[in-house]
């Protein structure tokens, strides 16, 4: 769709960063033309000017915080490292702002999606997993990424308002080691991990774990 600069300074940009900032803060429920509208301070048939409709603005949104991730050139960079920066980049922006990784799994972002499920199959191509691996590896990848990270934007949202993550994990690993000796021996011996763990460390400790697994195939 075209795009122009009133004399108002409305541009697609402009209400697609502000679009983002309601989105930060209310999430996608919170995001609604008129909302829009007010914040910019104009009325939403100058927004229906520069984006057709909700779906189209998500999308936006989502593709330009996900700019980086989306832009990164892995040229330089052995195989292996690239996935896990294009992991972490990814697991840092849901983290920043937990309503992509819903709109990653839906339609809405598609663009996004294969943009992504592509730097990383080129990278699972250039490991050397064999031709009829890759499609697994790499759904095994994007999956994985987007599960972590939609897990841990959907815990943040859990919170109760002022908490902490911090308070959450420890409340979760109180629960855990007060859980039956003999039902949940496992839960109980990690109880204590789970209170104190750094959750990209943990993020990272699985793609690691694909990646092995990958490596074994080959």
């Amino acid at each position: 769709m075209a795009t122009r600069a009133g004399q108002d300074g409305l541009s697609r940009d402009r209400i697609v960063a502000t679009a983002i900032e309601i989105l930060d803060a209310a999430g996608e429920s919170g995001l609604t033309f008129r909302a829009l509208g007010t914040r910019l301070s104009t009325g939403p048939g100058a927004i229906y000017w520069h984006v057709a409709n909700k779906d189209e603005l998500l999308a936006a949104a989502t593709g330009a915080v996900l700019a980086d991730v989306l832009g990164g050139d892995e040229a330089d960079i052995a195989p292996a490292d690239a996935i896990r920066a294009i992991a972490l980049g990814m697991f840092d922006a849901i983290d920043a702002h937990p309503w992509i990784g819903y709109q990653l799994a839906g339609l809405a972002s598609r663009s996004a999606s294969l943009r992504i499920i592509e730097r990383i199959g080129q990278q699972v191509q250039a490991l050397g997993v064999p031709g009829d691996g890759q499609f697994f590896a790499t759904s095994a990848l994007f999956s994985y990424i987007l599960g972590v990270a939609g897990q841990n934007a959907a815990n943040a949202r859990s919170r109760a308002p002022g908490g902490s993550r911090d308070e959450l994990l420890g409340a979760e690993a109180e629960l855990w080691a007060g859980l039956d000796a003999a039902e949940f021996p496992f839960l109980r011996g990690v109880a204590a991990q789970m209170g104190d763990h750094d959750d990209r460390e943990q993020f990272l400790a699985g793609i690691d774990l694909i990646l092995a697994g990958m490596g074994a195939v080959r």
